[in-house]
């Protein structure tokens, strides 16, 4: 009875993350959470014909019902979200999928149909139940999970742990311990351990999804296009109430009314021009993404900070994996009031999951001659 107990209640949260999970695809979706919702829904089918099997004792249809979904499709789908996750390449995406196909109709097709041995009891039974063919393309299929799983860690190593990194690298680490208890227990059965091991592999899938439902910049998932022009939305809602305007900048006005008032310039010197050059160097595949990025901001500036001259993003033909984004200031106070607009702090927040490198060079102007109509050409108000 414990063991039908356990098994119930593995039954039972799988139904609950699978239901969290495609919360989370629906409010956000993209691939990855949409194959996690795929793993959590084939591992709690799974463990539902368990229930079944631990009371009336396993037979045919329990058994591979049991085992599509915990050695099978919940593997494979789990890993192959953590590669779609991590991985930001468009051909190595592809090269995925091409291969998730391979590995999920055939093995799916041969464990629904292959002959098994019907020695079964009221306990999980292991995978040496089928024949050696459904065994070897589930280790096959296995072997294809690890792989995935290794290249999405190793991706987002690579990438950095700055910013957005070390949430990546626990999602992904979740995921691995999930895929690897639900595998354990496919292969070895273990009794009462069974349903045990398999709450904690729902429950690790349960916390990766929920830690990857935070808002997180992916340029290759077009349908968050829209998430995004949300979030400038909101800041454009802030920047419009005239309660907000920052203090730097009443305080210039008031400067400025006193010019007027006593018909010359106030006793502090004026400040002069600022200007600022930042580079950065991109990761492998970033590009389109760090652009769409940089539209959105320099709208908000042209938009919204009239004391910020000129703020220009541009590429660099000879070098595809930079970006340069010069900005010139009225004076010192336009440069601070710059660095604390929210679609300033927004836009370095999203920067961690593109961005490898960043160098940033400070200007004062000396001298300059530039057209009039050079900062209206580039920055249309």
């Amino acid at each position: 009875m414990v063991t039908v107990g356990l098994t119930f209640i593995s039954a039972l949260v799988g139904w609950s993350a699978t239901a969290a999970l495609t919360a989370y695809a629906q409010r956000r979706p993209g691939v990855a959470v949409i194959a996690w919702s795929i793993a959590a829904l084939g591992i709690t089918v799974g463990l539902s014909a368990a229930v079944i099997g631990v009371m009336f004792d396993f037979g045919g249809a329990t058994f591979r019902l049991l085992h599509v979904g915990i050695s099978l499709i919940g593997p494979v789908y789990l890993a192959w979200g953590a590669f779609e996750y991590a991985v930001r390449a468009p051909n190595a995406r592809f090269t995925s999928r091409l291969f998730l196909s391979v590995f999920t109709i055939v093995p799916l097709v041969v464990l629904a149909v292959d002959r098994v041995s019907e020695r079964f009891g009221d306990s999980f039974p292991p995978l040496e139940h089928y024949d050696l063919i459904p065994r070897a393309l589930v280790n096959g299929a296995q072997v294809f999970v690890v792989v995935l799983l290794v290249t999405a860690l190793v991706a987002i190593v690579r990438r950095g742990l700055g910013g957005r990194g070390k949430v990546d690298l626990t999602v992904v680490l979740l995921l691995l311990v999930a895929a690897l208890l639900s595998i354990v227990v496919g292969r070895a059965g273990l009794g009462a351990m069974g349903p045990v091991l398999m709450l904690g592999s729902l429950a690790a899938l349960w916390g990766a999804g929920a830690m990857a439902a935070k808002p997180r910049r992916d340029p290759y998932d077009e349908v968050e296009d829209d998430y995004y022009d949300d979030e400038y939305d909101d800041v454009d809602d802030e920047l419009d109430d005239p309660q907000e305007e920052p203090v730097r900048r009443k305080r210039r006005h008031a400067e400025n009314h006193e010019e007027d008032l006593y018909g010359g310039a106030s006793s502090a010197p004026p400040s002069k021009v600022r200007g600022v050059i930042t580079i950065y160097t991109l990761a492998e595949g970033e590009g389109e993404g760090f652009d769409r990025l940089a539209a959105a901001v320099v709208a908000q500036v042209s938009a919204h900070e009239p004391d910020t001259l000129l703020f220009a993003a541009h590429t660099v033909p000879s070098a595809p994996l930079q970006r340069i984004v010069y900005a010139i200031y009225r004076d010192e106070l336009a440069q601070e009031e710059h660095e604390r607009q929210p679609h300033i702090l927004e836009f370095g927040r999203l920067l961690s999951g593109h961005v490898v490198a960043t160098n940033v060079i400070e200007l004062s102007l000396a001298d300059a001659a530039a057209n009039d109509g050079l900062a209206a050409m580039l920055m249309p108000r």
